[in-house]
């Protein structure tokens, strides 16, 4: 981005980039949102099979073919299976190379819609910021329940540092997926040792199907979280688009009322 060190990264797997599928919406989502558009230009793709690489490059984003010998990701990868847990720590192990390399990033799974513009709704002293399930209390409050899916991270040596611990976790906790083990290592004195800043984001404006946003208004980004399989996925998500473009149809007019200013979803999903 301008600062020529931000970069917007998603992983793909082939089940995912299905036409009409969720990475077709992902896209829309950023071609319907509010000042989102340009932010397309630097998403990073990074897929974890060749058919979603492949994807990728049809809708001429920037792609990055992430393979693991003997490891094949391109089938639906369904909760808490041994694929997925290879599939969400080796995404750790990732993006804790990017910040090696110098990069802040967001990191967005696909089915996150993007809305409005986050980066002025991040914290300016923030190392690691992430969305929430659920957001009980205040921004630093560890008692927050943090989602994996959407978090913006700085490259410094205190995040280098809490991306290696974090995967170290897959062998303490044998079993349990990256965001579980996150929810117990954010307790760790380690954290405080090397005096990482987490921040978690406000549902009201990061929002999921675990608690939906409540105003319009507000929203930033809408997760189709707490939902299992593809298929309901999808439907959900095609409503949160529908009830966007309806959004914003109104937003101008005397027709803007509060039911066009909530959310229909989830419907299948929750």
């Amino acid at each position: 981005m301008k600062d020529n060190k931000t970069v917007i990264i998603t992983t793909l797997n082939a089940a995912w980039t299905e036409p009409n599928s969720i990475f077709d919406l992902f896209i829309e989502s950023f071609k319907i949102g509010n000042q989102t558009k340009t932010l397309l230009r630097h998403v990073v793709v990074v897929a974890l099979d060749q058919k979603a690489y492949a994807r990728c490059l049809e809708v001429h984003l920037h792609c990055y073919a992430l393979t693991t010998e003997g490891l094949d990701f391109s089938g639906e990868a369904h909760f808490m299976s041994e694929d997925y847990l290879k599939m969400m720590w080796r995404r750790i192990k990732f993006l804790g190379t990017v910040l090696e390399l110098g990069f802040d990033f967001v990191f967005t799974d696909a089915d996150v819609m993007w809305l409005r513009d986050p980066f002025q709704r991040f914290y300016p002293d923030g190392d690691f910021q992430i969305a929430c399930d659920h957001y009980w209390y205040n921004y630093t409050d560890l008692e927050n329940s943090p989602n994996g899916g959407f978090n913006y991270v700085k490259s410094n040596n205190r995040t280098i540092q809490f991306y290696k611990f974090w995967h170290t976790g897959k062998d303490y906790f044998p079993g349990k997926h990256d965001q579980d083990v996150l929810n117990m290592i954010k307790f760790d004195p380690f954290i405080k040792e090397i005096g990482l800043e987490m921040r978690f984001l406000d549902t009201a404006y990061f929002g999921g199907f675990c608690e939906p946003s409540k105003d319009l208004d507000l929203v930033i980004t809408m997760h189709a979280n707490c939902c299992i399989g593809l298929e309901n996925k999808i439907h959900d998500i095609k409503m949160v688009i529908d009830d966007w473009k309806n959004y914003m149809a109104n937003s101008f007019g005397d027709e803007r009322n509060l039911s066009s200013r909530t959310w229909t979803v989830p419907r299948i999903c929750g």
